[in-house]
């Protein structure tokens, strides 16, 4: 999103200044206000940092860019270290104390000693910390639960719980293959239906069937017969489309919307979001790791 926005506003300045453009520029900013918000104990300047599993990242760029834009260290695991119950991180002047950790490694290396002890990536001990409340883990370990797709057909039921209101927009019809009916259901409709795997990401492992051959269709079937609970089905939906420049010029493709959300001492929602796009004709697939782009997204002002 501020990537996007930083490129359009250099090649398009004349359009920022035709149209009353909400700026999302104060993103990093407010993210840095929620997180010394969760420091866990009371100081004036509490140190944030934020935690990359290094260079060989695919998404290092952001993580580099993002701490930047906050004003904050950018460290690996073998930068911190635990002592007394506290975590430290080494700089040129000292040990300094860390409080607060925006991390982009993922819970299984997060903490040798507390679960893949073949990681090189985490900080030895940081769970013990983490646990004393020494140190705030943004986002905590286990968060990545509610990304598990099999929990989205519960989300209505979730909205009901906590908040007692009906959902204002509806779920798109799911289908939980673990389920017996479901499972019938899906397999006879293969052909029609996207197909899943509940813990996939990045457009990976997932059946669009109108647009699979025969031989797909099948290969799939057979993983889903082996491990049902391993998927579920949707409806194939029409995403919308957005003139959309590529080889042959301006053309319609298929897009779709990321929003951010932060939540801390308030919850605040960035006047943009991340507008994610199929560059391939007729592509319903919008991931960055599919060959998709972005654009950047205009929220209007009065």
């Amino acid at each position: 999103m501020l990537e996007n926005r930083e490129v359009m506003m250099r090649l398009f300045p004349d359009l920022f200044a035709r149209f009353p453009i909400r700026p999302v520029n104060h993103y990093s900013d407010d993210l840095l206000r929620n997180l010394r918000s969760l420091a866990p104990q009371a100081t004036d300047e509490p140190t944030v940092v934020v935690l990359t599993p290094g260079f060989y990242n695919s998404a290092y760029f952001e993580h580099s860019f993002l701490a930047d834009q906050m004003g904050v260290e950018l460290v690996e695991g073998r930068d911190l270290f635990v002592r007394d119950g506290f975590l430290y991180m080494r700089t040129t002047e000292g040990p300094r104390r860390v409080d607060v950790i925006y991390r982009r490694i993922d819970d299984d290396f997060i903490d040798p000693l507390a679960f893949n002890p073949s990681s090189m990536l985490g900080v030895p001990g940081l769970l013990s910390v983490y646990r004393s409340g020494n140190v705030t883990i943004s986002n905590a370990m286990g968060t990545g639960v509610a990304d598990d797709k099999s929990v989205y057909p519960y989300v209505p039921d979730i909205i009901k719980f906590y908040l007692d209101e009906a959902p204002i927009l509806n779920n798109v019809p799911t289908y939980m293959l673990r389920r017996p009916d479901d499972l019938a259901y899906g397999l006879d409709h293969l052909d029609e239906l996207v197909t899943k795997e509940v813990h996939g990401a990045g457009g990976y492992g997932m059946l669009v069937g109108p647009a699979a051959t025969k031989d797909e269709i099948e290969a799939y079937r057979a993983r889903i017969e082996a491990d049902p609970a391993g998927f579920i089905s949707q409806p194939t939906l029409s995403l919308s489309t957005c003139p959309t420049f590529v080889d042959a010029g301006i053309a319609p493709r298929h897009v779709d919307l990321r929003p951010y959300v932060l939540a801390g001492e308030s919850y605040s929602l960035a006047p943009g979001g991340l507008t994610r796009v199929a560059l391939t004709e007729g592509s319903l697939v919008v991931n960055s790791s599919q060959g998709g782009g972005t654009k950047d997204t205009w929220v209007l002002g009065a």
